[in-house]
């Protein structure tokens, strides 16, 4: 194998339930707090025990809810990066409340964790015409929003095919010099996304298989879960039957599954760093690196 052929990035995106859009537009609500708290720490634990990393991109309203287990994600070595202050969907702002979002984002996670946070990772994988523009105004280094999936009706696909890293120009010609992207991947072929729902509905077999299929071809697979998507899930009126199909204890079983595959799990920064040309996104600093 290439040296991106050992290596894999298995992200997570820290939100919670009640922070999903599948919960927002439920009729029915749960009084359960904190769903997904018991999946981040085992998700941690597990990484750690395997001496594993990860990139954490996570919704920065969880620093006032529950400081300490986003402090601990940081503590454990992993990369911290955004994914927004409220998980709002950004088509669904103006540019003013994404520039907040991503701004505030940022401040609030660097403030906590200490660690410079340059990555970026839109909620739904839902960017707009001024994302890029956004991004460097508020100072990241890099973005992961693009799924070079085929369209999913209702869902998101169809609009980009890149599958390595590459300037964020790859994706926007437009987008300021020194912004690099770093898409998820899909399965090549049938290019349905490897994890997330998918993962879920076709099993880790799946997600192996199209990891090994993208390393024979020199790229490092990107995959991404959810906390809530590792704990048994109260029951909402209105939450769409796909959104518990293999959650909890199945869910922990196959990312155990992936974790045994014969990759090194590495942040998403570490993926970037020389895999882009010179004067894109030159200031990250090293995983876990704190500032000060």
């Amino acid at each position: 194998m290439s040296d991106a052929a050992g290596r894999a990035v298995l992200s997570i995106d820290v939100e919670l339930f009640d922070q999903t859009p599948a919960y927002r537009s439920a009729e029915g609500t749960t009084d359960q707090q904190g769903i997904g708290l018991h999946g981040l720490e085992w998700f941690w634990e597990t990484l750690v025990e395997r001496d594993a990393s990860t990139t954490c991109f996570v919704v920065s309203s969880l620093v006032e809810r529950y400081p300490d287990h986003v402090e601990a994600l940081a503590d454990a070595g992993f990369e911290i990066a955004s994914h927004t202050h409220s998980h709002q969907l950004l088509s669904d702002l103006d540019a003013d409340e994404r520039r907040e979002e991503l701004a505030s984002s940022r401040e609030r996670l660097e403030s906590l964790t200490g660690q410079s946070v340059t990555g970026f990772r839109a909620p739904v994988f839902d960017i707009t015409d001024d994302h890029f523009d956004l991004l460097a105004e508020t100072g990241y280094g890099y973005d992961s929003s693009v799924v070079a999936s085929r369209a999913i009706p209702g869902w998101y696909g169809g609009e980009y095919d890149l599958e390595t890293p590459a300037p964020a120009t790859a994706v926007d010609p437009d987008a300021p010099a020194g912004l690099a992207e770093l898409p998820a991947s899909v399965m090549p072929g049938l290019r349905l996304p490897l994890t997330g729902t998918w993962l879920r509905f076709f099993g880790p077999r799946y997600t192996a298989l199209g990891m090994r299929l993208l390393a024979r071809r020199g790229i490092t697979p990107v995959l991404y879960v959810h906390p809530w998507e590792l704990v048994g899930l109260p029951k909402v009126e209105g939450v769409p039957a796909r959104v518990y199909y293999h959650t909890g204890e199945w869910m922990r079983e196959a990312l155990r599954y992936i974790l045994d595959q014969p990759f090194d799990f590495v942040t998403a920064r570490s993926v970037l760093e020389g895999a882009l040309p010179d004067g894109t996104d030159q200031n990250r600093p090293a995983d876990g690196q704190r500032k000060g």
